[in-house]
């Protein structure tokens, strides 16, 4: 039987993976978390084989979460899933212990192929994550890329939340600022720190102001 974790900030998206789950004989899901920490604790109590690690957490992004793991020499084995299929994103999580990458528009048999294959021991990538690895690893041979990083696209929302952050608004102000609920800011402050590797709003405005993110 497979123990299975799933870790996602979206309730009706645990729900919708649990739900395909729960007919298949051999995977139990045995955990559901919410943002970063609870999840490194959750798997410091319990047993688990695969741990099923949305990269966009709150709290702790899924690439945080991931080093930790590694660091920990967890045995769980991480398969991260995003609605971003992004060279930087799969790259950084991959060199930080995941084993596995599929994207959050993936079906049932897809799903249930990439938690039998990793947990077989064999890494798995949906078809555009593999494409997208190619053209990396094609960048890589042209040295392209050998002296700058690549840097993920950050859209026209969240340069403007990112600009107001970097202005000391809050929060709420934010949201008045933009006519968008709280939630929605969290949400595309969560998506930031995992885009741009930011711990918190210093790290990111700090990262931000270095790589010029608002002159791009």
């Amino acid at each position: 039987m497979i123990k299975l974790v799933i870790a996602d900030d979206h309730t009706m998206f645990v729900d919708g993976i649990d739900s395909i789950l729960t007919i298949e004989n051999d995977i139990d899901v045995v955990g559901r978390c919410y943002d970063g920490p609870s999840t490194l604790k959750f798997l410091e109590e319990n047993e688990a084989d695969i741990l099923l690690l949305d990269v966009n957490l709150p709290g702790m992004s899924g690439i945080d979460v991931c080093k930790t793991l590694k660091e920990k020499e967890s045995p769980v084995k991480i398969i991260a899933i995003s609605m971003f299929n992004e060279e930087s994103f799969v790259t950084e999580i991959l060199n930080n212990g995941a084993q596995g990458y599929i994207l959050k528009n993936t079906g049932r048999e897809e799903l249930l192929k990439a938690i039998r294959t990793v947990e077989g021991g064999t890494s798995y990538f949906s078809k555009d994550v593999t494409q997208t690895i190619m053209k990396g690893l094609m960048k890589q041979r042209k040295g392209s890329n050998k002296s700058s990083k690549f840097f993920p696209k950050v859209s026209r929302r969240e340069k403007e939340v990112l600009k107001l952050i970097i202005e000391e608004f809050t929060t709420q102000e934010i949201a008045e600022k933009l006519f968008i609920s709280l939630k929605t800011v969290e949400s595309h402050r969560s998506s930031l720190l995992a885009k741009l590797n930011a711990r918190n709003s210093a790290g990111l405005v700090r990262i931000a102001l270095e790589n010029k993110v608002l002159e791009n």
